[in-house]
């Protein structure tokens, strides 16, 4: 098991970056390493493994929809939340829809078990989306209209109903026991309503409660000491959560982790902060265990024969009934045309969902179940990477950039500080307020120096001993010194700038007066008094 762990890891890891420096979407060169490691490839998994896969995605998923609580904000949700609202029934309700008259047609499927295909293929990828729509909101894009938020929360809603709809079907395709009450048989579909709120306000009650005994624990009674620790409570409590749906699906696990996520920034922002830092480590390990064995779990064999009723199908349920329900949901609202547009690459993607409930009735014996398989893995293998590579594609064409809140989502940018040095003894306090910015932000650092002919010996060990542990490079440039400062602060984006100033007259005070005057960045004025 362990060497598998190792395989999926590494392997995983570097196919991303490879993918990623060929322009492809990372997620691709990981779901290709999970087709090569599986059973249908050099079968190097482990059963175990392969047994666990299913909690194991179950992790990944509810880091990243933690991840999409703590980057949803309350004042944007407001302003769509009938758009939210909608997006969260009407497109999955019309390509269920689409797909099951379809599945009718070319299949010769029964409505029940073509609308059971067509909850499978409806439901969204929170895989794909949720890393899509937090980084355009860390970029601007829609932010103004809250239109991330209004995907987020939509795509949160329209897998309960789907999940719900898949195992009452499921239930009624596999049993024929019907629902008894008194002398009154009850079809089970009539409580689909009821079960769907239930589900929605429940989870979103218990993701409130949980989020105070969070705030409790780690804020009021102060159990934790760092970040690390603050993770690993919440990502234990938000865990809990979904094991807990499991055995009691009264309420949804993964709506209660996304609530949880949401009321965290609203009762504590500076614990949400913290958090949104450490889930977003916790993600680059789970994105490569979630793809991986993704890959791992489409079945190659069985799509040869369905391929091109695939296609046609995917297509009638994306163009045609997801589409009508985009129309419908966004009718009325604020959102221009080119914003509408933007839902067919935004909401799109089929992953995770897939992987999970896509073999279940194949092995539950429901006729036309390996038919049912394939098109599951297919409908991963196609949206997938489509959507991943379509998000970030098409939302700079299609939606409006606007200002970026950090206090709603991380903000993921490379921290650069810049020094500027002369060769009084000065130079090392500032090179050692340097280094400690540096060591707090895991940033890099840039010495600059500009010449006046010095001997710079001393100088340079100054640099060597402070900077021992920062990424650093040493610049020595000749010029007016000011000019030479902001330019080398432009060209190289630094994120602040740190200079001494001394007491008595000379460069060091006019330079920080002129740097302090002038800059557009930050600037740190050590004082050698």
């Amino acid at each position: 098991m362990l060497t598998g762990i190792i395989l999926i890891l590494l392997i995983g890891f570097f196919a991303g970056q490879l993918a990623q420096r060929l322009k492809i979407p990372p997620l691709v060169g990981m779901i290709l390493v999970g087709i090569a490691l599986g059973p249908q490839g050099w079968d190097l998994l482990a059963p175990s493994i392969l047994g666990a896969a299913d909690d194991l995605r179950a992790i990944a998923v509810m880091v990243i929809l933690m991840k999409a609580g703590l980057g949803l904000d309350r004042e944007k949700l407001q302003q769509q939340g009938r758009v939210a609202l909608s997006l969260g029934f009407l497109p999955a309700l019309g390509e269920a829809i689409a797909v099951a008259l379809m599945a009718m047609a070319v299949l010769n499927f029964n409505f029940p078990t073509g609308l059971l295909l067509g909850c499978i293929l409806g439901a969204e990828s929170p895989a794909v989306i949720v890393p899509g729509m937090l980084r355009l909101k860390s970029l601007g894009w829609g932010v103004k209209k809250g239109i991330p938020d209004a995907i987020l929360t939509g795509s949160a809603l329209s897998d309960v109903l789907l999940l719900l709809l898949f195992s009452l079907l499921l239930a009624m395709l596999t049993t024929s026991q019907p629902m008894i009450f008194g002398n009154f048989t009850l079809n089970p579909l009539i409580l689909l309503p009821l079960q769907i709120m239930g589900q929605i306000v429940l989870g979103v009650l218990i993701g409130w409660i949980v989020a105070r005994l969070l705030v409790l624990l780690l804020v009021k009674q102060k159990w934790t000491e760092n970040t690390v620790q603050d993770t690993i409570i919440t990502a234990s409590f938000a865990l809990g959560l979904v094991v807990l749906a499991r055995h009691w699906p009264i309420f949804s696990g993964y709506l209660a982790v996304m609530a949880t996520g949401f009321f965290l920034i609203e009762r504590d922002a500076p614990l949400a902060r913290r958090l949104r830092g450490g889930f977003d480590g916790l993600w680059r390990v789970a994105e490569i265990v979630l793809f991986v064995l993704l890959g791992a779990s489409i079945q190659l064999g069985v799509l040869g024969d369905t391929f091109g009723v695939g296609l046609l199908i995917l297509a009638v349920g994306t163009l045609g009934g997801r589409s009508l329900g985009w129309f419908l949901a966004t009718w009325g609202s604020n959102w221009t045309v080119k914003e509408r547009l933007f839902l067919l690459p935004g909401n799109s993607a089929k992953a995770t969902v897939q992987a999970a409930i896509g073999a279940l009735p194949l092995a539950l014996g429901v006729p036309g179940g390996e038919t049912i398989l394939a098109l599951a893995a297919l409908s991963i293998l196609i949206t997938a990477p489509l959507g991943a590579w379509a998000i970030p594609t098409f939302a700079p064409k299609l939606l409006e950039r606007g200002e970026v809140d950090p206090t709603k989502v991380a903000v993921a940018r490379k921290i650069t500080l810049l020094a500027a040095v002369d060769t009084s003894p000065l130079a090392r306090k500032v090179l050692q307020t340097t280094a400690a910015l540096a060591r707090r932000s895991d940033g890099e650092a840039i010495v600059l120096h500009v010449s006046q002919g010095e001997d710079l010996a001393q100088l340079q060990a100054w640099v060597q001993q402070s900077l021992a542990d920062i990424r650093h490079r040493f610049l020595i440039l000749e010029g007016p010194i000011v000019e030479t400062i902001l330019t080398t602060a432009a060209t190289h984006e630094v994120s602040e700038i740190i200079l001494g100033k001394r007491p008595q007259a000379g460069w060091s005070g006019s330079v920080s007066e002129g740097v302090l005057a002038q800059s557009s960045q930050p600037a740190i004025v050590v004082d050698g008094g």
